[in-house]
């Protein structure tokens, strides 16, 4: 573990990943990355919450998003490396458990995320085709069938990445041209659009069930995070990502009020939460003849595309803490021909098949947004700790209003105000247990080889 405050460290135990990545592919990564699982899937789950006004959480998620992004905007910039918000941490604070918790955190929140696509998958968007396999066993298979196409190689799996971004957006494309069909038809009923549920209807129970829709919604924007652990694998990062990263939080985040919208719009809160494939509600009472089985399909590729990228995300953390000594060395092992982390890729992928038997949806989202806002808050205040550390080129500096109301913000939604279920702490602390075990054998391996 380096405790230098320079932006170097250890160099990797092998041949470096490759640079494949430029603006344009970075962009769409981006997009991709946040588009998907959670605006397939949990906005039923939003509006369960919250009733027909489910358009606000998604509003007040967007701009959450926005201050965090711009603290990883500066920190990528000055530190253009791969391990993100684990080597932020160790930076700022330079407490080696607490980088280690904020990397397991990180590296759990995509396990889980992808666990929710896995999911979603094997939800109502297939049982348009098929009901005759487990989805369990679905949601396992496809969770392999990831992990051996991120073992072929970065370009690979970016370039898939591509393909599945703009099927995905296709299919939001739609759900928004059956709503401007609808309003301009004389259909939906826009009187939903102010509606508000609330156990309790006092004012203290509003405020926690829009806190809680808040953060649940919250997990449709995470995903830039996931880009920063890409910046080995990008031409001139510090150039490219201020661009890509505010560019892919502002297109996702007005495509995501406008579907809300739309959903709102066009069905009852009551019929979106019931169902793990709500924007197919949404195409069958949106009065315009789209083939549901189609959309089905599309909606398919986009959950596809977020588990994909979480996958890819969650190995190179793992690859990054192992080149930090975090984790063993071992972990940093990458293919020599197809230069790819292969041990941190089989690793994370048995997470996940183990962690998607653990919850549905909902639960394994939730769980997603409350360890991400955790981390959120610890890497806004690492900006903040960062700006005595100076570093010899120029890179993006955010305003410091802005980390400070994103720290504020994030430990609000991560807070018991917002109103979640118990199992997602329990999942939570499960795996922070977990966590600390493997901290403990990395220490004790570290100590016996006299480098502890």
């Amino acid at each position: 573990m380096t405790t230098s405050t320079e932006p170097t460290s250890h160099e990797p135990a092998g041949p470096g990943l490759k640079r494949a990545i430029g603006p344009r592919l970075l962009v769409l990564f981006v997009i991709g990355d946040i588009l998907g699982t959670g605006v397939y899937a949990t906005t039923g789950k939003v509006a369960g919450k919250v009733g027909g006004a489910l358009w606000l959480p998604f509003v007040i998620g967007f701009a959450v998003a926005l201050l965090t992004a711009a603290s990883y905007v500066e920190l990528v910039g000055k530190y253009p490396r791969a391990a993100g918000a684990a080597l932020y941490t160790q930076k700022a604070f330079n407490v080696p458990f607490l980088t280690f918790i904020v990397a397991f955190m990180v590296m759990c929140s995509g396990l889980s995320s992808a666990s929710a696509a896995a999911r979603a998958f094997s939800g109502d968007y297939l049982a348009e085709f098929t009901d005759a396999v487990p989805p369990t066993l679905i949601a396992v298979l496809f969770l392999l069938a990831l992990a051996a196409l991120a073992l072929r190689g970065v370009s690979e799996s970016v370039r898939t990445n591509v393909v599945l971004t703009l099927v995905e957006l296709t299919g939001l494309l739609v759900i928004l041209v059956i709503g401007a069909w609808a309003v301009f038809g004389g259909g939906g009923d826009a009187g939903r659009l102010g509606e508000f549920e609330a156990t309790g209807g006092t004012a203290y129970a509003l405020l926690t069930s829009v806190l809680g829709a808040t953060a649940l919604g919250f997990f449709a924007f995470v995903g830039f995070e996931d880009s920063v652990n890409m910046a080995e694998e990008t031409h001139d990062p510090v150039r490219t990502f201020p661009r890509a990263i505010f560019t892919g939080v502002a297109v996702t985040g007005t495509i995501y009020v406008l579907v809300a919208l739309v959903s709102s719009f066009l069905v009852d809160h009551r019929t979106l939460e019931r169902s793990s494939g709500p924007l197919l509600e949404v195409v069958k009472a949106g009065g315009l003849d789209f083939p549901p089985r189609l959309f089905a399909l599309i909606a398919l590729f986009a959950v596809t595309n977020s588990a994909l990228i979480n996958i890819m995300m969650a190995s190179r953390l793992c690859y990054g803490m192992a080149n930090e000594r975090i984790l063993p060395r071992a972990m940093g092992r990458v293919l020599p021909r197809r230069r790819t982390p292969v041990v941190g890729i089989v690793f994370v992928s048995l997470l996940a098949v183990g962690l998607v038997t653990t919850g549905g949806i909902e639960g394994l989202g939730d769980t997603t947004a409350f360890l991400l806002l955790c981390v959120f808050a610890v890497v806004n205040i690492a900006v903040l700790v960062l700006r005595r550390d100076r570093v010899e080129h120029a890179h993006f500096r955010t305003p410091t209003a802005l980390p400070v109301l994103g720290a504020l913000t994030a430990l609000l939604l991560a807070s018991p105000l917002a109103d979640r279920e118990a199992d997602v702490y329990v999942r939570a602390g499960v795996l922070l247990v977990i966590g600390i075990g493997l901290w403990g054998v990395n220490k004790a391996v570290l100590r016996a080889r006299g480098e502890g």
